[in-house]
């Protein structure tokens, strides 16, 4: 016995089951644009389970997310997946080309400027003979910079106990500053006129300066001075009396030589 099919239900159901289709789809392509964005803008690698409570639906998670990395492959920015954790990434074969080289200038220690100053003026000097002249120790990372900037480089080892290292400038360092060879290092007057250099007084200004406070100091002072220190406690009658007397005697002396 042969079943009756209402007219028109065949096509009824086939617009149904379409309409269920479609919904499927716009529910894949919803989930699978916000997973596209949930990736793009998270800091970190997210899980699976992740994922899938942030899309909230139905919707096969894991199908979608193979979808996606589908659409990326070819493209510079990969949908990676090492097993566990999802991210978006940078195509691995365009790591070289997006290598930002930056320049950051590097300020020397004090230090680092003294001791590159002492070898490039005395070179070649060992690391004892720049102790010396620096009155301190030199420490490791000093040297370590200004060999890092290839300014300096061992020139062999002085005949002398304990053979140690001599060092000496680079032709690098002659270039950076600018300079065709050693002869061309600027000498004390240039430095000083530049004010790079600070200048001592010599030993006639010493001289000078101290003949002039010789000539402003007074006698009279210098006495006053020197009696408070040897007798701070009040003196009696007759020492009073004699110190007038070797004051009195003084300048009497000075009046007549004066006359």
């Amino acid at each position: 016995m042969s079943s009756i099919v209402a007219p028109g239900s065949d096509k009824h159901a086939s617009e149904q089951n379409l309409e269920e289709i479609m919904d499927k789809l716009a529910q894949a392509e919803q989930a699978k644009r916000l997973l596209e964005a949930i990736l793009f803008s998270s800091k970190e690698p997210l899980s699976l389970a992740d994922l899938s409570e942030a899309v909230e639906s139905s919707v096969d998670v894991l199908k979608v997310l193979k979808e996606l990395q589908s659409d990326y492959n070819d493209r510079g920015i990969v949908l990676e997946n090492n097993g566990v954790l999802w991210a978006f990434r940078t195509a691995s074969d365009l790591a070289a080309r997006l290598t930002i080289v930056r320049e950051e200038s590097k300020k020397l220690s004090r230090a680092a400027l003294e001791t590159l100053a002492i070898i490039a003026y005395h070179q070649p000097v060992t690391r004892a003979e720049i102790e010396d002249i620096r009155g301190v120790a030199v420490a490791k990372g000093t040297v370590d910079t200004l060999l890092e900037l290839n300014w300096i480089r061992p020139k062999g080892r002085k005949r002398a106990p304990g053979r140690p290292l001599m060092w000496g400038t680079t032709e690098a360092f002659l270039d950076h500053f600018g300079l065709a060879d050693l002869d061309q290092l600027p000498g004390v007057k240039e430095l000083k006129d530049s004010g790079l250099l600070d200048r001592a007084p010599s030993l006639e200004e010493f001289e000078a300066i101290d003949e002039s406070a010789a000539i402003d100091r007074d006698p009279e002072d210098e006495l006053g001075a020197d009696a408070s220190d040897l007798d701070p406690e009040p003196s009696s009658g007759a020492e009073q009396e004699g110190k007038s007397n070797v004051v009195h005697m003084k300048l009497s002396a000075e009046n007549e030589l004066s006359s």
